[in-house]
């Protein structure tokens, strides 16, 4: 098992870390670290802080994503899903929720806003070459299979 260094922050004092909520869950909650609630308006983003500092190991990502249930029932999820916390960042943990619903959703402490994964990360080494191998799709983009 993977041990990853967590650090509760002094102004977090009964937060929850981030744990899974079932056997087999592939992603670990994260909560809200506030002190009052916060009230996202239709089309506004608010950082989120999570009241936690940690320290990724080199070679590994952590992924933070929306829940889904935030996103169905409320259309609320991450403007950049999956975000993306580097292997060398030391800050405090904020998840940016948008909200793409039609009415204000608050935000309150101690919420389930977000999941996150430790996911490995391999180092890529580009080979220039004159001419790629060639597949069956070839350079079909977008659509190609049909819709």
């Amino acid at each position: 098992m993977l041990q990853v260094p967590i650090q509760r922050l002094p102004h977090n004092t009964d937060t929850p870390l981030p744990d899974y909520q079932s056997e087999h869950a592939a992603g670990m909650d994260i909560h809200a670290c506030l002190d009052e609630a916060v009230v996202i308006a239709p089309k506004q983003i608010a950082m989120i802080p999570c009241g936690f500092a940690m320290a990724v190991p080199d070679g590994y990502e952590a992924q933070v994503r929306p829940r889904s249930g935030l996103a169905s029932k409320f259309g609320v999820t991450l403007p950049n899903s999956p975000g993306t916390i580097d292997a060398d960042y030391r800050g405090e943990v904020k998840v940016p929720l948008i909200n793409h619903g039609p009415a204000a959703f608050t935000v309150e402490p101690h919420m389930r806003i977000a999941q996150m994964l430790i996911k490995p990360v391999p180092r890529t080494q580009w080979v220039e070459v004159d001419e790629l191998p060639p597949t069956d799709r070839g350079e079909g983009g977008f659509g190609h299979t049909g819709v």
